[in-house]
């Protein structure tokens, strides 16, 4: 039995690509990647870590399919894989979609519970303007209840 929501794409690949983007460096890696190939030594270059530290890191990335390594000359640059961000992006769009329709939703809801009450507002001033108001009267106040003296205890042993 396969989980709802699975159909398009494997379980295990939006699994590395979600644990793969858990990181925040490896969000601005693939940030950095967006605008272009860039060589391991210009991918370590803004952050305060080693360059084995950025390997690592692309080892997770290129593991969840979201970045590879080319060859040009003696460089090895690194390139963006959009295809498992795609994946993601299409699975989460489908529980984008519930939420906005739920939201939509509310929205008439609280529009016609406001429309209502505009309703009652005016029909209540309109009818208090038509109905001539009643004075209270004043009743009598009523007298305190008497209260029933104890029973004696008995004294019997």
């Amino acid at each position: 039995m396969q989980p709802i929501g699975y159909e398009q794409c494997s379980p295990t690949q939006l699994n590395a690509t979600f644990t793969a983007l858990a990181d925040p460096t490896r969000r601005a890696i693939l940030a950095r990647l967006a605008t272009g190939d860039v060589s391991v030594k210009d991918l370590a270059a803004p952050f305060a870590m080693s360059q084995p530290a950025i390997s690592k890191h692309l080892k997770v990335l290129a593991r969840a399919g979201l970045v590879s390594r080319g060859r040009d000359a003696q460089r090895r640059p690194v390139r963006l894989e959009a295809t498992p961000l795609a994946a993601a992006n299409e699975w989460l769009e489908r529980y984008r979609r519930y939420w906005e329709a739920s939201f939509q939703q509310l929205d008439s809801l609280l529009d016609e519970m406001k429309a209502a009450e505009a309703r009652g507002a005016k029909n209540a001033v309109a009818m208090s303007a038509t109905k001539p108001v009643a004075k209270p009267t004043a009743k009598p106040a009523a007298k305190p209840a008497a209260k029933t003296p104890p029973r004696p205890r008995s004294t019997r042993s």
